[in-house]
């Protein structure tokens, strides 16, 4: 595996006028998956990290960068190397919520700052949260509730719900049922990484579902949504942003054109951090930012803002900078409950066509200032 060691040079003044500096550069280990069918979704949580440190300008972070293969042992191994061999201060990058349950709960024992730029499993969120643990995406169910929320209001009252068997999958189909009011017409756990969906889509048929949510998060989506088009099923389509995102739409093609999705972002919210982000995104890397990507960019900006106002070393107030999320994000305002992930604006996005290029445009808001289902049960 390759390590990559990036210094970015210039001064944090620029970062926050009137704040105290830091005096002990902060190293980051970056676990994510860089390799195999989940790479698009690492590479562009890295690639909007990586942005926000050049734009800032900052010398005060180090970035050990790892590919974690998409597997919880490899994941383990990398993260035990960072926090001993490499003695780094703050990791973060994992995608896969199965590969954040091996390594987070050791790691914020271990009194290391984990900043989640994607997995946000229920797990972590409730009674089990840490002070060392800040999700700067969402609690995997959050997204899923929306689309529960948008089925309902649309009138669909017998939906074909189906996700990948693991952490994620089962939170997301506990999200939707969450706020969904109408009947099931199935409820389908699929294998991590299947390809072929032939028996789920026959099972969709002869199910007397009026409409189909599905989460299959990279390649799964791509190979699921390709199916389903080919098989003439024709149910309208509800899912996550995970399944319609940007790195994915253009594998996907015409096949996604209309389909309704949920998101916390997406590249026409109209403020300024969000024009700039993508403005930037696109000449730095030559193609539309993900939702991947804009939350490596606000996790590398919230770290800034905390590098800003105290020093790695008070752990104490280290983590207060964190909670006070004092930085502009892509979304917004943006603000931590008490179990330190967002509490957040989640929109409806429909998948449309500009020029060549498949993309999503925001239609509505199915969520508003939305706090997580577990947060109740954390005791911060």
């Amino acid at each position: 595996m390759t390590l990559t060691k990036l210094g970015l040079m210039a001064t944090t003044a620029m970062l926050m006028a009137g704040t105290a500096m830091a005096e002990t550069k902060v190293k980051v280990g970056m676990i994510t998956t860089l390799s195999g069918g989940g790479a698009g979704l690492g590479i562009d949580a890295r690639d909007g990290f990586m942005l926000a440190l050049k734009l800032s300008g900052s010398d005060e972070v180090e970035v050990v960068i790892e590919d974690d293969q998409q597997k919880p042992e490899v994941a383990v191994q990398l993260a035990d190397k960072m926090i001993q061999a490499e003695n780094v201060d703050v990791l973060t990058g994992i995608i896969w919520s199965n590969l954040a349950m091996a390594v987070v709960p050791s790691a914020v024992a271990q009194d290391k700052i984990y900043l989640s730029v994607n997995a946000g499993p229920s797990a972590l969120a409730g009674a089990n949260c840490h002070p060392n643990y800040f999700n700067v995406a969402w609690q995997n169910d959050n997204l899923h509730e929306a689309a529960g929320a948008y089925a309902t209001t649309t009138g669909y009252g017998n939906t074909f719900i189906l996700a990948p068997n693991y952490p994620a999958g089962t939170d997301a189909l506990t999200g939707f049922k969450r706020f969904y009011e109408g009947e099931l017409a199935g409820e389908v756990y699929t294998t991590l990484g299947q390809t072929d969906y032939a028996a789920e889509i026959a099972q969709i048929r002869a199910s007397g579902a009026d409409s189909v949510f599905f989460f299959l998060p990279g390649g799964m989506g791509i190979s699921f949504m390709k199916q389903y088009a080919d098989s003439g099923v024709n149910l309208p389509v509800v899912g996550p942003a995970f399944s319609f995102d940007q790195g994915i739409l253009q594998a996907v093609g015409a096949a996604a054109l209309g389909v309704v999705n949920t998101s916390q972002w997406g590249k026409d919210l109209d403020n300024a951090a969000n024009t700039t982000f993508v403005a930037e995104f696109q000449q730095e890397y030559g193609r539309l930012p993900s939702l991947y990507a804009s939350q490596g960019y606000d996790t590398a900006n919230l770290l800034l803002s905390a590098i800003g106002k105290a020093d790695i070393s008070d752990k104490d107030a280290f983590r207060a900078a964190l909670k006070e999320a004092d930085f502009a994000s892509t979304r917004g305002d943006f603000k931590f409950g008490n179990n330190n992930h967002p509490i957040q604006d989640i929109y409806v996005r429909e998948v449309i066509q500009e020029g060549d290029v498949f993309t999503n445009k925001i239609i509505g808001t199915a969520l508003e200032d939305h706090v997580d289902a577990y947060a109740v049960d954390c005791k911060m």
